[in-house]
């Protein structure tokens, strides 16, 4: 008996290679009405489970995953001749949605994530302003607070994809250096106005209050437009990891401006030159002149679901899924090809669509079981183009370590199984 709810065969047809269906079949119907039925005949009849013949177990005061998604962790690299010294990767390979788990944001960490009392810790604003100014935590709860959904992404994400060859790993752990959160805060504007900032100040030399006192030089006009200077993240109070008890947010910007544990903002004229703006955070381009300053993240996409490390159960109804995002504003489009880059198909984008936020895509993928290449490219409402590997290279030269924003490709094999290919 055929289920009521199958679907018109007339609104599958492919609207590009490789078996790519309109996203709009999203609204008209549900993709998943034949598993479902096959789903609910199995069931019919079934004792009840066991879990609902005995008492749960007790509730706690905060609450942790389901133990069945124990792999749902980062993954640490450390350096083992720096203790303290590493990152942590967001498993992008195993959320959905746009919002980052707390305990999932990824983490860089230069010597060690310091215990810090809130009640001793204070933000010193001083250099060039008329009032020098020091805020303890309790300070800047009584201002007005402001939320704002937004990216955090580490310059040096993706960098993997530099190699010459295409590093096979869950792509949590190629592009998990980037996260993204609700955080809520005041507005940086609003203090800088109160100090009085002077008209010659062009920079602000931020310091952390970590052992390796982070120090880095932000303009000024960043700091007046968006920037936040958080105390939440996705409705709780920072975690030490991510800069308890004040961090600065500065939207679409590399993450290692967005300084933790913030101390001290110094208004000066010119850039400390620190560290992570010369040793670190500029590289040598095919002209011979170096970037430095390249603030900015660019748009960027790839597909989350399916990719390496998950494996086809055989041809049919698939949903493909990913994540897009630009540092200069909103997702505008994501374009899905199955056939290596020859046709592209538009995805679906979930609502709300924000600007320097994770855009969640989908698109609705009907596989014939025949080995072929998936690719997402990305496009933002400033008409930027996630570029191709080869034309990034081909800018950027081979020496490349920070801002890599390709696209990606997976092969997907007639066993089901997926890899990371430069195709």
């Amino acid at each position: 008996m055929p289920h009521p709810h199958t679907p018109d065969p007339d609104a599958w047809a492919p609207v590009a290679a490789g078996g790519l269906l309109d996203r709009r079949l999203f609204l008209r119907q549900s993709l998943g009405a034949g598993l479902a039925w096959a789903g609910f005949e199995a069931m019919a009849g079934e004792e009840p489970p066991p879990w609902m013949r005995t008492p749960g177990a007790p509730f706690s005061n905060y609450g942790q995953p389901s133990p069945s998604e124990q792999a749902t962790i980062r993954w640490i690299s450390a350096n083992p001749g720096a203790p303290g010294n590493g990152i942590s990767w967001t498993p992008l390979h195993r959320l959905e949605g746009m919002v980052t788990p707390n305990g999932l944001h990824f983490e860089r960490h230069h010597n060690g994530v310091p215990r810090i009392d809130p009640d001793q810790h204070r933000l010193l604003i001083h250099g060039l302003v008329k009032n020098p100014l020091s805020f303890g935590v309790d300070d800047l709860l009584r201002y007005p607070l402001v939320s704002r959904l937004c990216f955090v992404e580490c310059g040096g994400n993706s960098n993997a994809g530099w190699h010459a060859e295409p590093i096979q790993t869950p792509v949590g752990y190629f592009h998990g250096l980037a996260s993204c959160s609700e955080w809520t805060g005041v507005p940086l504007a609003t203090l800088l106005d109160e100090a009085g900032l002077l008209p010659e100040a062009r920079w602000l030399i931020a310091e952390g209050a970590d052992a390796a006192a982070l120090d880095i030089s932000l303009p000024v006009e960043k700091a007046l437009d968006d920037a936040l200077v958080a105390l939440y993240q996705n409705g709780e109070r920072l975690r030490p990891e991510n800069g308890y008890p004040i961090r600065i947010i500065l939207p679409g910007w590399e993450a290692v401006l967005n300084v933790k544990w913030l101390r001290r903002l110094q208004a000066a004229k010119e850039p400390a030159m620190a560290r992570n703006e010369t040793a670190q955070y500029t590289e040598p381009q095919p002209s011979g002149i170096a970037r430095q300053f390249s603030f900015v993240m660019e748009a960027k996409s790839f597909i989350t679901h399916p990719s390496p490390g998950h494996r086809l159960r055989g041809p049919g109804l698939y949903q493909i899924s990913g994540l897009a995002w630009s540092g200069r504003g909103k997702i505008k489009r994501v374009e899905v090809s199955a056939d290596g880059g020859k046709s592209w198909a538009e995805a679906a984008l979930q609502e709300p669509v924000l600007p320097q936020c994770f855009t969640r895509f989908r698109l609705p993928w009907r596989w014939s079981g025949q080995p072929l290449v998936l690719k997402s490219r990305a496009v933002d409402e400033t008409g930027y183009v996630q570029p191709e590997r080869a034309v990034l290279v081909d800018e950027r030269g081979r020496n490349g370590y920070f801002h890599y924003n390709a696209i990606v490709a997976w092969a997907v094999a007639a066993d089901g199984s997926l890899s990371h290919v430069y195709a």
